[in-house]
């Protein structure tokens, strides 16, 4: 059999087969749109769940920490990077950001979905603050009191849980939580605004709220006395504390009746917290499908939005049924064996019902 390599003409054949190894295929840089400019307030909305003027004021805060240091490779705007993030939050698809953003690679996504968030989350030491100053204890106090005449409350407090794909390896189950779906349990203590105060966000879906409550510096600093007399409110799966009072079990009196109403009513801010901060991201009702580090700098990236965007008074974007019913779903209430706690009385609770609910007018 003839050699062809061996063939002097080949020699042309053969620097052509090299040369093609060496000729890569021409980068496509599509134009893409600016989505500050083509979308209409309303539509901006819809799409992204906030107004232009909240985006901005964060876009201002994050562009110095997300920007490329140059615009090598068509390398996204911090706004693009920042929009893709939004539009993640409120889809929970990389795909649907591809579609907006087109010549972005799913995994290209993935990492600035990461980076944003991060940048985002570092703002949280400024937005997510508990009431420290008189002048904003005053101010906190005063709101809750406002709905139902309950006194000294500074916060309700509760935890929701936001839904995870596996996270693998050999602790993956302890992410289960009582729903039989993989989560992390977060904590967060809102005002009467239901603005987000204190977020906890490390711990697996299996963990009680109780469990989270104990092992937070917030209970830490309440019980050396930093807030002074002032309180929260949770629901039974919390121990009834001095400082953290739960519902009576079985109220009699016309008094405890008041008290469990009152209580019922202040602590329902935390509850609708969770449903205004979900419709807002429902990303984190439908489920988030990355590493758990960047799950946690989603969650705290969204509650940082999600407290800006209740200072601006912004609406609750709408949302559909099964968004709905993620939502509701990721609101577990407490075990009937956890009730005990509402049982145990404290003399906070117990002078609080006899010297105060006691001669307060239906």
């Amino acid at each position: 059999m003839m050699n062809l390599l061996e063939s002097s003409d080949d020699e042309d054949v053969i620097n052509y087969i090299e040369h093609l190894g060496r000729v890569r295929r021409p980068r496509i840089n599509r134009r893409r749109p600016n989505n500050f400019e083509i979308w209409d307030d309303h539509d901006f909305f819809v799409r992204y769940r906030l107004q232009k003027n909240t985006v901005r004021r964060v876009l201002n805060r994050i562009t110095n920490i997300i920007a490329n240091p140059t615009n090598l490779n068509a390398s996204l705007r911090p706004e693009e990077m920042l929009l893709l993030t939004l539009r993640f939050y409120a889809t929970g698809s990389f795909l649907n950001v591809v579609g907006d953003l087109n010549g972005v690679h799913k995994a290209t996504g993935s990492k600035i979905v990461r980076k944003v968030s991060d940048a985002i989350a570092s703002l949280s030491g400024e937005y997510i603050r508990f009431p420290r100053t008189n002048e904003e204890i005053q101010e906190v106090m005063g709101g809750f009191y406002d709905i139902a005449s309950f006194p000294r409350v500074i916060g309700t407090i509760d935890c929701t849980h936001v839904k995870i794909q596996s996270p693998g390896g050999d602790n993956a189950e302890v992410y289960r939580n009582r729903k039989g779906y993989f989560s992390l349990n977060v904590q967060t203590v809102c005002d009467h605004k239901l603005r987000i105060r204190n977020i906890v966000c490390r711990w697996p879906g299996s963990a009680h709220d109780s469990h989270i409550f104990n092992n937070s510096n917030l209970r830490h600093e309440f019980q050396r006395g930093v807030f002074e007399n002032n309180l929260l409110l949770g629901d039974s799966g919390y121990k009834n504390r001095n400082f953290l009072l739960t519902p009576l079990l079985n109220p009699i009196t016309r008094a405890e009746n008041l008290y469990n109403e009152a209580h019922i009513r202040t602590r329902n801010c935390v509850e609708r917290s969770y449903g205004v901060w979900k419709r807002r991201f429902p990303v984190l009702a439908n489920g988030v499908r990355l590493q758990i580090r960047t799950i946690q700098s989603v969650v705290v990236a969204t509650a940082v939005f999600h407290n800006i965007a209740c200072d601006e008074g912004e609406e609750v974007p709408p949302v559909d049924a099964d968004i709905e019913a993620a939502i509701n779903a990721g609101n577990i209430i407490p075990q009937e064996q956890n009730y005990y706690h509402a049982a145990y009385n404290n003399r906070t609770r117990h002078n609080l019902i006899v010297n105060y609910f006691n001669n307060l007018d239906n």
